[in-house]
């Protein structure tokens, strides 16, 4: 966390309200895991679970902290999804375990990750908590998609105040966090964020995702499909799902002088693709080599 530097200030905004007093009793953390959601999200469990928090966050140092940097706090509770989605048992218990006394003698902080994942029925059994969560109780929603999580679940939680850094200030983080020298922020909107930016230079994901660029764009310019995008897995897929989406918003922001109409089509191309995209989760079967083939032909006669 201390690496990350755009998540001082949403920490020390936290801190404030914790020092202060003013501390609700839920908040939504609706931020990115590629931009650091989850790490945000555990530092401001941390800093509302230390003895001694200051303006930075948790003290680092007392009892309640050692405990936490050893994954051994009794009154911290972490929910994942389980699939792909947060079920409804694991909210039930969870609530239960909300109602019980503090062992540490302090607060008791629930974080819930990709809180987006929770089903109609696991929504619905966290609302009365959130409604009357008990004294000494604090809920933390992370989610990567804020949008999709129900309206009845958002109202019921305060927002944490976070400003995506700059681009400027990613490529500084960037440069500090790997050993590239170019700049590798042009897959910035595939990978959802720097962080995930940065596993993906320590891998050999980045150099897949080169090569997808790479084989899109002479896919597109001779109308054969070609090289790495002929035989691919479902997770590669949707990387080259997102190349390809990127390649063509590229294409528009470039290409000043398209033709409006061209410009409309090449939009509504992109839409389906990133559609696409986010349907191959529950897409039984699919055949990627006959889905690619299928998009380099319909961009082709679309740009006749």
């Amino acid at each position: 966390m201390q690496n990350i530097s755009w998540l001082g200030a949403p920490v020390s905004d936290f801190s404030q309200q914790i020092t202060s007093g003013l501390l609700g009793h839920a908040y939504l953390v609706g931020v990115h895991k590629g931009y650091g959601g989850e790490e945000l999200t555990l530092a401001l469990a941390k800093a509302a679970l230390c003895q001694s928090p200051s303006e930075l966050g948790a003290c680092g140092f007392c009892k309640a902290c050692q405990l936490l940097d050893g994954n051994t706090h009794p009154d911290l509770y972490r929910i994942i999804a389980d699939g792909n989605q947060i079920k409804v048992d694991q909210i039930r218990e969870l609530c239960q375990k909300l109602t019980m006394t503090s062992q540490q003698g302090g607060r008791r902080v629930a974080v819930i990750y990709h809180s987006e994942k929770l089903n109609q029925a696991s929504a619905n059994a966290l609302l009365k908590t959130l409604e009357e969560p008990g004294k000494e109780t604090l809920l933390l929603l992370q989610s990567d998609t804020p949008a999709r999580l129900m309206a009845t679940i958002k109202s019921r939680c305060l927002r944490v105040h976070f400003e995506t850094p700059s681009m400027e200030e990613i490529k500084v983080w960037l440069s500090k966090e790997s050993d590239s020298a170019t700049d590798v922020t042009w897959c910035l909107p595939v990978m959802g964020g720097p962080l995930e930016l940065a596993l993906a230079l320590e891998s050999e994901r980045y150099k897949q995702l080169l090569q997808f660029r790479k084989d899109w764009a002479q896919s597109l310019s001779s109308g054969h499909l070609c090289a790495s995008l002929i035989s691919v897995n479902e997770k590669q897929a949707s990387d080259a799902l997102k190349v390809l989406y990127l390649i063509l918003r590229q294409k528009l922001v470039r290409q000043t002088d398209l033709d409006a109409l061209l410009r409309v089509k090449i939009t509504e191309f992109g839409m389906k693709v990133m559609d696409t995209y986010h349907k191959l989760s529950v897409m039984p079967n699919v055949n990627y080599l006959a889905l690619f083939n299928g998009f380099i032909l319909e961009y082709n006669k679309l740009t006749r």
